[in-house]
């Protein structure tokens, strides 16, 4: 097959590793291709790190073969899906750990939950797949919420001058002191950490189901913050609808709301300390919304 590899993969992969995978990756597709004897099924897609390729099976399933490279985001994505089995999120058929690329189950990509206009049900929906797959322990050796919360704290002091304004450091030194206070309860389900309305797609086993895992054993409070602030730029009156959301999955998840509340602000403090190593002066306002709404609370 003739493998054409969109702009933006050559935009997100610059370095010396990621332009190497670029230039392996029609070999690689048909070395995958030929050893799980797949057929190539429909026009590719990709994202912004991924190519995505519609695939058959020898026996005829469909399937989508997923080419990522190997990285801290692919880290336990596999182990991850294989201890969920599908249980609300896509099956994994098979994978390449040397090269991070993967066989899944193919589910229908034009329709994201992100389509649905109701907010209260597709928020119905994400929460009744967030409570599945936190209601799973998280298998050995998965990256730990308690080693990247503590990396957090250790990263604040050097974070702090890199926010122009006083109430901007006084959110963060906030959002620090409340993990600091939850950080001997850290979890061990098995977290998705990135699970937002456009990482859910429709599907024949199940009506919706989750995609594209980042797998972390820790605390359910930690996954709740892609729910809240998703699309949240779009809605008159942002407080009321990050209380309705928060409440709405603490509620199915049957969170202490303390603790849900205390890691969300962790989320703050990881986008936060992510911005300010990007050279963003400021904490951004969807953030900030977040923040100053669950404080009141």
């Amino acid at each position: 097959m003739h493998l054409v590899i969109p702009d933006v993969l050559f935009t997100s992969h610059t370095d010396p590793v990621g332009r190497a995978w670029l230039a392996a990756l029609p070999r690689l597709a048909a070395d995958l291709l030929d050893r799980w004897e797949l057929r190539p099924d429909g026009p590719s897609r990709h994202g912004m790190a991924s190519l995505v390729l519609p695939v058959t099976r020898a026996d005829g399933t469909a399937a989508v073969l997923r080419l990522q490279p190997v990285g801290e985001q692919t880290t336990g994505t596999a182990a991850g899906l294989e201890t969920w089995r599908g249980n609300g999120i896509v099956l994994l058929f098979d994978h390449d750990p040397d090269s991070g690329s993967a066989l899944l189950e193919r589910l229908d990509a034009g329709r994201p939950l992100s389509a649905v206009e109701d907010d209260d049900e597709a928020l119905t929906v994400l929460a009744g797949l967030l409570r599945r797959l936190t209601s799973v322990p998280a298998p050995a050796g998965m990256r730990r919420l308690a080693d990247i919360a503590a990396a957090m704290l250790a990263d604040v002091p050097a974070a702090l001058p890199g926010l122009a304004e006083r109430t901007d450091r006084d959110l963060l030194r906030s959002c620090a002191a409340a993990v600091a206070e939850v950080l001997g309860e850290s979890g061990d389900r098995l977290l998705h950490w990135d699970l937002h309305y456009d990482n859910v797609l429709a599907a024949q086993r199940e009506p919706w189901l989750a995609i594209d895992p980042e797998p972390l054993a820790g605390h359910p409070g930690f996954d709740l913050m892609p729910s809240l602030d998703n699309r949240l730029e779009a809605v008159d009156d942002p407080a009321r609808t990050i209380r309705r959301r928060f409440d709405l999955l603490v509620d199915a998840l049957d969170l202490d709301r303390a603790q849900a509340t205390a890691w969300t602000l962790g989320r703050v403090l990881q986008n936060t300390l992510w911005d300010v190593a990007d050279g963003k002066g400021a904490v951004d306002p969807v953030q900030r919304a977040v923040t100053e709404t669950l404080w009141r609370r």
